[in-house]
C-alpha cells in the first residue's frame, strides 16, 4: 500500500521532559522560570528550523505543571501544531492542536469528543492486531514501533525491525509515524520502508545537541 494521500509531516520531534530537562543546571520541579526558559527556547528552535508539528511528553509531572509547560511551548511557537501527550482532557484545556494516545489511555473516540473533528488524534501501536484495530478509530495517524531498541522508554516493546514497517504499511493508508531508536543514519531507511513520518526524541533533544540543527539535519534527509 502506498504512502497516505493525507499531506503529513515527515518530522515529528517528541519534545520529552525526562529527555530535556535531564542533567539541567537547575531543579526544574522547583525552578519553574529556567523550566519554562529552557521549553520556549526548545520550541523556538523547532518552529525555526521548519518543524511544522511537535508533541510534549511529560510522563511525571501534575496536571497544572503539564499544562504551564504547554502554555509556555505554545507562545513560544504559536505555529507548530502541538499535540500533547497522553492526556487528552488537558489538550482540550490547554488549547492544542491534538493528542497522541498509547494503548492504555482514554480510547481516540472519547479524545475526539472533547477535542472535536477538527483536532489531531494519534495513537501508538506496536504489532499487527493493534494497527488494524486503529485503523478503524478515529485517528488522524498511527504510530508503529519501536522500530530500532530505543533507551527513551523503558517498558519498550519488542523491536519491529525494517521489514515488519514494510509489512505495516500494507494494512493501512492512514499516515503511518515510526518511533524508536530512529536517528540521521537510519531515518533513511525507514522511510524507504513506507512511513509518512520519522518522529524522533534522543537524536534531536538529547543531551550535547543542539537541537535546532539536529531538527535542521533530519528535514534536509526529506528535501
Amino acid at each position: 500500500m502506498p504512502r497516505a494521500q493525507a499531506s503529513f509531516p515527515v518530522l515529528y520531534p517528541i519534545l520529552d521532559a525526562g529527555v530535556v530537562f535531564r542533567g539541567v543546571p537547575f531543579d526544574p520541579a522547583t525552578d519553574h522560570a529556567s523550566r519554562w526558559n529552557l521549553l520556549r527556547e526548545l520550541a523556538a528552535e523547532m518552529a525555526e528550523a521548519g518543524v511544522q508539528i511537535l508533541q510534549y511528553r511529560n510522563k511525571a509531572d501534575d496536571n497544572l505543571l503539564v499544562a504551564q509547560d504547554t502554555l509556555a511551548i505554545r507562545e513560544a511557537a504559536p505555529a507548530l501544531r502541538l499535540i500533547l501527550n497522553d492526556r487528552p482532557s488537558l489538550a482540550a484545556a490547554t488549547g492544542c492542536d491534538g493528542v497522541h494516545l498509547g494503548q492504555d489511555d482514554p480510547s481516540p473516540g472519547e479524545a475526539r469528543s472533547l477535542l472535536g473533528r477538527h483536532a489531531i488524534v494519534g495513537l501508538s501501536t506496536h504489532d499487527v492486531d493493534q494497527l488494524l484495530r486503529a485503523n478503524n478509530e478515529p485517528v488522524d495517524y498511527i504510530a508503529i514501533g519501536p522500530v530500532f531498541s530505543t533507551a527513551t522508554k523503558l517498558d519498550t516493546h519488542p523491536v519491529l525491525g525494517l521489514d515488519a514497517v514494510a509489512r505495516l504499511r500494507e494494512l493501512t493508508d492512514k499516515p503511518l509515524v515510526a518511533i524508536g531508536g530512529i536517528t540521521l543514519q537510519n531515518a533513511p531507511s525507514v522511510y524507504d520502508a513506507g512511513v509518512d513520518c520519522v518522529a524522533v526524541i534522543s537524536a534531536i533533544f538529547g543531551s550535547g545537541r543542539s537541537a535546532g540543527q539536529s531538527a535542521k539535519d533530519f528535514l534536509a534527509i526529506f528535501k
